[in-house]
């Protein structure tokens, strides 16, 4: 009999058909099955379908659904995955990693085991496949903010546990015609202004970056979505504590205005002055992105 599911799993896939498999059996090695796993397929060509409909019709304990779209990026497919989830909490688990040994029983032990009514989730770890950790630890921190602990010295990957009430409560990823890529953190910084995280200072996640996965493939999405990028550089303007960390988003915010062949991206800025300075640097970057994004 299978468990109610307290938290749902989603997994984007596109053309993951070859690694999916090692998802599914990090999913079937849990031993609390108070979960769901929810498949955005993400527009896939090979054949993702079919290897998951053989999945449904197999009982491993936990329900699977599965959602064909057409291809947008990774971000629509979260729009999706967040529509469709009807569970308390919810964690993404890309279709290249591995849920972490008893991840699910950890999560939920620890969420009953907190007041965490005026909590957004919990931010725990990211490792490798070898259990190598990805970046920096969450120390002796009881609780913070995503931005908080980057803006504090982390850095790394970490791996997120939202409330689906809360990750709703905030606008969908917007979405660029003829584009497939808006950073996911847009979403996790508008959620700082107002919530924070229980810090649980545990593996929930070992990753994989494939070759062609976006992290490996940074200057082709310059390229490729630069008003995605110009959105993302605009609205981390709004959020900044630095003034070197203004500098540097001004300059790819221009860069990715001139990509897109904005004439209004001055007008259109939240710091107008520096933008303005920043248009020199912005072109020699808008050339760099050109010659590497055709080439990558």
């Amino acid at each position: 009999m299978r468990q109610h599911p307290r938290i749902t799993v989603f997994t984007p896939a596109y053309n993951r058909s070859h690694t999916l498999p090692k998802t599914l059996e990090s999913l079937k090695r849990q031993k609390n099955k108070q979960f769901k796993w929810l498949i955005v397929d993400d527009g896939s060509t090979d054949n993702t379908k079919k290897l998951v409909q053989q999945w449904l019709k197999e009982d491993y304990g936990f329900e699977i659904k599965y959602i064909y779209k057409e291809n947008g990026g990774m971000h629509t497919a979260h729009n999706v995955a967040y529509e469709n989830i009807d569970t308390e909490l919810n964690i993404c688990i890309d279709s290249d990693d591995c849920l972490a040994e008893d991840a699910i029983d950890k999560i939920l032990t620890f969420w009953d085991s907190h007041e965490h009514e005026n909590y957004a989730g919990i931010i725990g770890l990211d490792s490798d496949l070898n259990g190598k950790l990805i970046g920096k630890d969450l120390g002796d921190l009881k609780e913070t903010t995503l931005s908080g602990y980057y803006n504090q010295g982390g850095f790394g990957d970490k791996k997120l546990v939202y409330r689906t009430d809360i990750i709703n409560e905030y606008p969908p990823y917007p979405v660029f015609e003829g584009e497939r890529y808006v950073g996911l953190n847009y979403k996790y910084i508008l959620i700082d202004q107002n919530y924070k995280l229980l810090v649980l200072n545990e593996v929930l996640c070992n990753v994989e970056y494939q070759l062609d996965g976006s992290t490996n493939n940074m200057w082709k999405q310059y390229y490729n979505n630069p008003r995605g990028f110009a959105f993302l550089r605009k609205f981390y303007m709004q959020y900044n504590n630095s003034l070197k960390r203004d500098i540097m988003d001004c300059i790819h915010y221009v860069s990715s205005s001139l990509l897109a062949n904005n004439p209004n991206f001055i007008k259109e800025s939240p710091k107008k002055l520096l933008t303005i300075l920043c248009i020199p640097f912005g072109y020699l970057f808008k050339f760099l992105v050109i010659r590497k994004g055709k080439t990558s």
